[in-house]
């Protein structure tokens, strides 16, 4: 009688190209993780019903293992990005959230093919438990991680170009409609926009706002002029705007610098503020109290940002499938209008 071999196991790669999906995929279904469509899913539990795969003990456990660390990168390399106050916040949010969550912080600043090889690698390492993305422009190439890695992956602000599973963002279309309409409500019906920009969902998003806010009191939106969410460049774009309509009475800014930057134009035109035109903001700021005149702007909760960002990203790594979450502004009247 012939002796029978020990049957052969099933491979992951087996698994895989019988599911019809990447080896990466199959090893994020097998370790139970986020990121993987339904019908992946069911693809890849079909396969290892039909092969009888059984993971590996030692390899599944240095898959799951802990590394005691979350990963918050901001897709830029200007090291200006620390000095700036609204990165400034998210990253206190994030550092007392991640204390509490007993997790150590990576800041990661990277819009450079090398920035993204970096985090990249970091990610491949696993030396990380998860990662926050932020500051993401529209094809930023950092996206795709949600989808290759195994790891747990929060976005803070929508990327422009889809809609990730989880993110934490904030309402920047309603933040824009009230700034836009609280100056209309002040009798001004020539409002024009500084916007961020618009190949970013934030950009976006407040222009689309005071576009709507015009649209609906009958006023026809006039053409923005963009910037880049620096001082210098509000007061760059606030010139423009002067020269191309010399007869504006309202200014929406879609950041408090920007806004900041405009008012020091508007000085420097001989334009009185808010006797000649009124300017709202957007963040609340410390700079928008100290401008001058002091800028009524429109309030996020840019620390809860950071911690609700921490906060779902644990719930990831918990197992849990938190929902998204968008978080409401108010406006903050001040002397500007």
């Amino acid at each position: 009688m012939t002796e029978e071999l020990p049957r052969r196991h099933a491979t992951l790669d087996e698994v895989a190209a019988l599911a019809g999906v990447s080896r990466s995929v199959a090893s994020r279904v097998i370790n139970d993780a986020p990121h993987v469509s339904r019908a992946k899913r069911e693809a890849v539990e079909r396969a290892i019903r039909k092969l009888g795969y059984v993971p590996n003990p030692k390899a599944r456990a240095l898959a799951t293992r802990q590394a005691g660390a979350a990963a918050l990168v901001i897709s830029r390399v200007d090291p200006e990005v620390l000095a700036d106050p609204f990165f400034a916040q998210v990253i206190v949010g994030v550092s007392s959230a991640l204390e509490e969550a007993d997790l150590h912080m990576m800041l990661c600043l990277a819009a450079t093919p090398r920035g993204r090889e970096r985090v990249e690698q970091l990610v491949r390492s696993r030396a990380v438990d998860g990662v926050m993305l932020m500051a993401l422009h529209e094809g930023d190439p950092l996206a795709r991680l949600a989808e290759e890695t195994q790891l747990p992956v929060v976005f803070g602000g929508r990327p422009k170009d889809f809609e990730p599973r989880w993110y934490v963002d904030i309402d920047n279309v309603a933040g824009a409609r009230d700034a836009t309409d609280h100056l209309l409500a002040q009798g001004r019906t020539k409002v024009v926009t500084i916007c961020g920009p618009l190949d970013t969902e934030v950009g976006a998003s407040r222009h689309r706002g005071y576009r709507e806010a015009m649209l609906l009191a009958g006023l026809t939106p006039r053409p923005a002029e963009q910037g880049d969410f620096s001082d210098a460049a509000g007061a760059a774009a606030m010139a423009r705007l002067l020269e191309a309509h010399p007869d504006l009475d309202g200014v929406f800014a879609a950041n408090d610098n920007m806004a900041a930057g405009a008012l020091r134009t508007l000085r420097g035109a001989g334009r009185s503020v808010p006797e000649d035109v009124a300017v709202v903001g957007f963040d609340d700021l410390a700079v928008a109290q100290v401008a001058e005149p002091a800028l009524t702007t429109v309030h996020q909760p840019i620390r809860d940002l950071g911690r609700e960002m921490v906060r779902m990203l644990v719930g990831l790594i918990a197992g849990r499938d938190p929902s998204p979450l968008i978080l409401p502004t108010h406006l903050v009247k001040r002397a500007s209008t």
